[in-house]
């Protein structure tokens, strides 16, 4: 079998699912889309922290570009981020080597990236857990906004992506990652957890796709 290990392991899934006609069916888009922007925090955007990585830069990027059609349209954006406890501090910092090396957890951290600073008028959650449902208002501020479809973003794949992904498929919404805009401090966790996110959880699209239905959403209300 031909590509990396991690697109062999990717492949050998697909193919047990497609034999057994399990996973990887789509569940589409609903007709009132919100957007979470999870944890683009400086402690995971700035490379200086331990915990933090330049692979979010693209993600910024891409997150910027659906933040804006997003606020055009005056739909429901909301943010999350961790609060800072200086108690809490030790399990960001392994040893005394990457304090060294690296700058140590601080309030700076959980700061939100200026480049996707939120808005006053736009929900940020401060979450003590890897959902961004767990322990938060977020599922009753998305059924008051009439929201279906969560447009989820941010990081890291592997972890509060996926599990806010898993939570807002139990709450029955509609799930959309846009490929480009979440990533991981390692590619092949990030690759995998897309994956396995796509084949049981939400949709993993790209973020043109969309944009394409917000696009659509427009033409809909005008013939309405």
């Amino acid at each position: 079998m031909e590509g990396t290990p991690v697109e062999q392991v990717i492949q050998s899934v697909k193919d047990y699912y497609d034999q057994h006609g399990i996973f990887l069916k789509r569940f589409g888009f609903g007709k009132k889309p919100g957007l979470v922007i999870i944890d683009m925090a400086y402690g995971w955007t700035d490379p200086e922290y331990a915990t933090g990585s330049q692979r979010l830069d693209e993600a910024v990027i891409e997150i910027r570009r659906l933040l804006e059609v997003f606020r055009e349209r005056s739909l429901p954006v909301v943010y999350t981020t961790s609060p800072f406890r200086q108690e809490d501090v030790a399990p960001f910092q392994a040893t005394k080597e990457s304090e060294k090396m690296f700058r140590p957890w601080d309030v700076h951290a959980c700061e939100i990236d200026s480049r996707l600073a939120p808005r006053n008028d736009e929900f940020v959650i401060y979450k003590d857990n890897a959902s961004a449902f767990f322990g938060t208002h977020l599922a009753a501020h998305l059924i008051d906004k009439g929201v279906d479809t969560l447009v989820v973003t941010g990081c890291s794949t592997s972890a509060c992506v996926r599990a806010t992904v898993t939570d807002a498929r139990a709450y029955r919404f509609k799930a959309i990652i846009p490929r480009e805009c979440v990533q991981d401090r390692a590619a092949a966790a990030h690759e995998w957890n897309l994956f396995d996110m796509d084949a049981k959880f939400g949709d993993v699209v790209a973020t043109d796709e969309v944009l394409a239905y917000l696009k659509e959403l427009d033409t809909e209300e005008k013939q309405d």
